[in-house]
């Protein structure tokens, strides 16, 4: 998610990410939602779908299929 959030903020793009984790229940929600859900404006979902594909295809990260 920091390499999302750099290039989203490279981009100007405005984004709300909500993050699942909670210390209380010790990640109990990741396992039921996965990490996080990243909200962006609607005119944006193009440009934000093509940066997450290109970071997906880097070398050097690691992804979920989900």
């Amino acid at each position: 998610m920091d390499t999302i959030k750099d290039a989203l903020d490279n981009e100007n793009i405005e984004y709300v990410l909500k993050e699942y984790k909670d210390t209380a229940y010790d990640g109990l929600f990741i396992l039921q939602k996965g990490y996080a859900t990243l909200f962006v404006r609607e005119n944006d979902r193009h440009a934000v779908e093509n940066i997450i594909e290109t970071i997906k295809k880097s070398r050097y990260v690691v992804f979920s299929k989900d």
